[in-house]
């Protein structure tokens, strides 16, 4: 067993799964394409577009569950002003964060059972995941650097 060093590193070499965010097929891409703009094998679309991905209900387990690697989700809701003034700065953390990490959105008035699942009390709420486990959460508006930076010290 090696250092926590040694063993990020393996992880960082070993090929990812990554979730199409157009179709959900699951890719396997070797770790050192990730910064190419790989594609999907299935719909041949941009696994990554520097954008954060809109989820339903229905698509949130397996995007959680099955991406390779960490998954941000903001729980968000339309009427919520903090949150429709974090959306821009978290759009702009996507693209400062992609590839090593997938930047997800889950309207919680559209999905509310999620929100209850998640136990969200107040939004926007940044929850990050690893594995299909959460490994950190944040309430509040943030900006873009301080998302990031919160992201870092994550993972």
């Amino acid at each position: 067993m090696g250092t926590i060093a040694t063993r990020k590193l393996k992880l960082m070499s070993e090929p990812q799964h990554l979730v199409c965010p157009h179709c959900d097929a699951v890719n396997r891409v070797p770790a050192e394409r990730l910064r190419e703009g790989p594609g999907c094998g299935q719909c041949h679309r941009p696994l990554f577009s520097g954008h954060p991905v809109e989820l339903s209900a229905a698509r949130f387990a397996k995007h959680i569950a099955r991406n390779g690697v960490p998954v941000l989700v903001d729980f968000w809701a339309p009427w919520c002003a903090p949150c429709r003034m974090m959306a821009p700065a978290y759009a702009q953390a996507a693209g400062m964060l992609e590839p090593e990490l997938r930047l997800v959105k889950v309207d919680t008035e559209a999905e509310s059972a999620l929100g209850a699942q998640f136990g969200i009390r107040s939004i926007p709420t940044l929850v990050l995941f690893r594995g299909g486990r959460e490994i950190a959460r944040q309430s509040g508006a943030l900006g873009a650097a301080e998302i990031v930076r919160w992201v870092r010290a994550h993972v």
